[in-house]
């Protein structure tokens, strides 16, 4: 019960805070794209985390309590956050002043790639059962090498790279989508980061890093 009121408190609280950040800017309720996106965000996570809490609660539990420890690993978070937000922001004022234009058709692609992430998203959870949220090795952690890890290191992160990417498009802002096109570089200072605390402290990952050699995208890095 304690595990369902963290997870339940957690997504009110992400409602509240889309709320601030992106209906205020845009002066109205009435944003469409908004409450698509909305839609799209939090309909996904509420089933993966049902899903999860009865499937495999530790692993919720892992993925709703995370502090970064490692001051490099929480700066790229912190920087991360600035530019979620800064994005929502940008959206709302976006709609508010009609600064850009999406096409319909473009926002309905970047809906379906949206809901796409999350599929991949959602396999990698079930793949992984070491997911966490911070970068850590943990006790009886082993190398998954298997599915998408046997295609790509991080398939974690290259679902949230086209989740977020999908996200501005979603909600019809070309200067959100510029602002996001800065997460890849930060991801990248991450997962260097990731890469060598489980090269030091995971037994079998450096052999991995051999067999599969790429991190995000098959053929490029």
């Amino acid at each position: 019960m304690k595990l369902l009121l963290e997870a339940a408190a957690k997504m009110v609280c992400g409602m509240l805070l889309m709320g601030l950040v992106l209906f205020l800017p845009a002066g109205t309720w009435h944003y469409p794209n908004g409450w698509l996106f909305c839609i799209l965000l939090f309909l996904p996570m509420a089933v993966m985390g049902a899903v999860l809490f009865w499937k495999a609660p530790g692993l919720l539990a892992k993925r709703l309590r995370h502090k970064e420890t490692e001051k490099g690993q929480a700066g790229v978070v912190a920087v991360s956050s600035v530019l979620f937000v800064a994005a929502f922001l940008a959206a709302g004022l976006d709609f508010r002043w009609g600064w850009t234009h999406v096409p319909a058709w473009l926002t309905g692609a970047a809906a379906a790639v949206q809901l796409m992430a999350y599929g991949m998203y959602a396999e990698v959870l079930r793949e992984n059962a070491y997911l966490s949220r911070t970068v850590e090795v943990q006790q009886g952690q082993k190398v998954i090498d298997t599915g998408l890890y046997g295609v790509i290191r991080h398939p974690m992160y290259a679902a949230t790279i086209l989740l977020f990417l999908a996200m501005p498009l979603v909600l019809g802002s070309w200067i959100s989508f510029g602002i996001m096109l800065l997460y890849p570089a930060v991801l990248v200072f991450r997962i260097r980061g990731e890469e060598k605390v489980l090269e030091e402290g995971l037994e079998g990952y450096a052999a991995y890093e051999q067999r599969v050699r790429y991190r995000l995208i098959p053929f490029l890095w």
